[in-house]
């Protein structure tokens, strides 16, 4: 079984989506499961996870419906305020419906102390209760905060997206491998094989690029805590679907079977308490 951790819909809207900017034409369009579910069947890929792209409740509501009418998004990661003060009503609500899988705010656009700021640790503390997991998406420059918000709750399941967007171009480790590995010790925390491609040099880069940096964190969180993750459409920015799928099972073909099965897809239908 295959699931791909990490994937997004929309229907493109220049003015909400902003970030989609000049330089990203060829993300500049609607992408639905009507364009994914083919390319999943071709990729021998049984589902996946949907996660948010923006910053409303419409968003999660929009990603909802769309795992309603196709079998294959097993579940959702979708958006709700954590900084709000009724946060647990609207936890308590997206928790009625079975897809609602976790929580994810877009926190590399934030400053890195807005994470251990009371009001969003206060939304963090809820999640537990609703049994929801939290994406983080950060910058490597953030990742000391990120270390210090995982450590505040040891009980809360915590993936960290894109391995937190190593310095791929240049080659170098540095802080990023230090970081990393101190992370990793704590055990709630899982890393994603995602979002690799749109690091490094785009549309050209070999696969040999990404190898020391899915050592370290094959290191750091072992095989039992990483997942497989295309961060489609975002990854067309450098290769299509085949291709990013191929880094990581070419990498992963040095592993046993068991194991390379918790990377594709056991470790992200347990981290995600995936019912189907």
């Amino acid at each position: 079984m295959i699931i791909d951790s990490h994937q997004h819909f929309w229907k493109y809207d220049p003015i909400r989506d902003s970030w989609i900017d000049g330089t990203m034409k060829t993300i500049q369009r609607d992408f639905l499961p009507s364009d994914l579910g083919p390319v999943l069947k071709k990729n021998n890929v049984d589902g996946c996870i949907a996660i948010q792209a923006d910053q409303s409740e419409d968003e999660s509501n929009f990603l909802l419906n769309l795992a309603e009418e196709n079998n294959f998004i097993k579940g959702v990661v979708g958006w709700v305020d954590l900084c709000d003060p009724n946060v647990d009503q609207r936890l308590a609500h997206y928790s009625q419906s079975p897809y609602f899988k976790g929580v994810r705010h877009i926190l590399q656009a934030e400053r890195p102390e807005f994470m251990l700021q009371d009001a969003f640790l206060n939304g963090i503390e809820k999640l537990s209760f609703f049994d929801l997991t939290y994406d983080i998406l950060v910058y490597s420059h953030q990742l000391k905060n990120s270390i210090a918000l995982v450590s505040k709750f040891p009980e809360q399941r915590f993936v960290l997206d894109h391995l937190a967007k190593p310095p791929i171009k240049s080659g170098k480790l540095g802080d990023w491998k230090n970081d990393i590995m101190e992370l990793a010790k704590n055990t709630n925390v899982y890393c994603k094989l995602s979002g690799m491609v749109t690091e490094a040099v785009l549309g050209n880069w070999s696969k040999e690029d990404f190898r020391p940096y899915m050592d370290v964190v094959l290191d750091a969180f072992g095989t039992e805590r990483i997942m497989y993750g295309s961060d489609w459409p975002v990854c067309l920015l450098s290769g299509n679907y085949t291709e990013v799928l191929s880094i990581v099972s070419d990498y992963i073909d040095q592993f046993s079977v068991q194991e390379q099965s918790q990377i594709m897809g056991v470790n992200a239908y347990k981290f995600y308490g995936l019912n189907q």
